[in-house]
């Protein structure tokens, strides 16, 4: 299936001021739906004002289509290095953006920054953005899968956990539908509350979320338990994972016995307080091993084990394999998405 370019000619229609023009940078493997969610509300605003509001243009690294995680390919109307006028350039990534290495790409961000366009980026974007070294002293937010290798890669940068930033003339989402709210947001200071509501009534949204909202469920709906105790030993698993608690340690938290907690988890979840916390430390090294190139030693000690051999071990009774098979399929990869360029 292949979506073809729906931008507008340019100047408006009806004769009023040029169309804000927005430009999506689709990087392979994007995630359709949160390219879907910021599109939809420009041409919605243009469908309910009357107006020609907006105009969009899609950029693909060589101008070739450009291809979703699903499948789904876009046909592009730039290449990267283009000169085209621009007023918000938004980075849709979604896949794996950490091993995404193309340093024209890079440079052509730098360049619309250096130009004074409004730079955004859905789901994996902002990745994208931080390699190119366009985010430095700004707010933002990304897809809480890519949080933890984000976080190893870029210390220094202020994410936020929240489903979108807007930050002077950055702008960040956590991907999914948080486009939606983020655009409305824009449409809201660009064009009035009451156009940006009449867009959300028409994509159903009930609510509009704030942009400090959270992004996952709470824990109670995760897990599907109500016991209060346990969700906030959970929680507290869940935030120290480079340096483990003790038994001893959460059942303090939760104010019961060890043996009652064991019980808790046993009752409520169906597996051991250890067999959980391991689990949850084994998920996210899985997630750093496919999304950084930290060593599996470094990996290793930051999900709290003490050793390379002890993480190994632990690895393949869970998924099967060793860590390092999950760093295979990387090879067969776009060039694009190899580390063959300098960042």
């Amino acid at each position: 299936m292949t979506l073809s370019d729906t931008s507008l000619p340019d100047g408006d229609r009806c004769g009023g001021p040029r169309p804000t023009h927005v430009a999506f940078l689709l990087i392979p493997d994007f995630a359709l739906l949160a390219y879907a969610s910021a599109v939809e509300p420009l041409r919605a605003a243009n469908r309910l004002s009357g107006r020609d509001l907006y105009r969009w243009s899609h950029v693909s690294i060589d101008g070739e289509s450009a291809t979703a995680s699903n499948g789904v390919s876009i046909r592009a109307d730039h290449a990267v290095g283009t000169q085209a006028r621009f007023d918000y350039v938004i980075v849709c990534a979604g896949g794996n953006p950490a091993v995404f290495r193309h340093e024209q790409t890079f440079a052509w961000l730098r360049n619309r920054a250096r130009h004074r366009v409004r730079l955004g980026g859905v789901s994996g974007g902002a990745y994208i953005l931080a390699r190119a070294h366009v985010l430095d002293g700004y707010r933002l937010t990304i897809h809480w899968e890519h949080a933890p290798a984000f976080l190893e890669d870029y210390p220094e940068l202020d994410l936020r956990r929240s489903l979108y930033e807007i930050d002077r003339d950055r702008l960040t989402s956590s991907g999914g539908t948080a486009p939606l709210d983020m655009m409305h947001a824009v449409i809201a200071r660009e064009h009035g509350s009451e156009l940006a509501l009449a867009v959300s009534e028409w994509f159903l949204q009930t609510q509009v979320r704030e942009g400090a909202g959270p992004q996952r469920m709470k824990l109670r709906e995760r897990l599907g338990i109500s016991h209060a105790p346990l969700l906030r030993v959970v929680g507290r698993m869940e935030q120290s994972l480079e340096n483990p608690l003790s038994r001893e340690e959460l059942a303090r938290t939760a104010n019961v016995s060890v043996r009652q907690l064991e019980r808790l988890f046993r009752h409520h979840l169906g597996r051991s307080l250890g067999q959980h916390y391991l689990g949850l430390r084994l998920d996210r090294a899985r997630d750093l091993l496919r999304q950084t190139s930290l060593s599996v030693l470094e990996i290793a000690l930051a999900c709290g084990f003490v050793s390379a051999s002890h993480f190994s071990r632990g690895y393949r009774g869970r998924f099967g394999h060793p860590p390092r098979a999950e760093r295979t399929p990387l090879a067969g990869r776009s060039k694009h998405m190899a580390d063959d360029a300098s960042p």
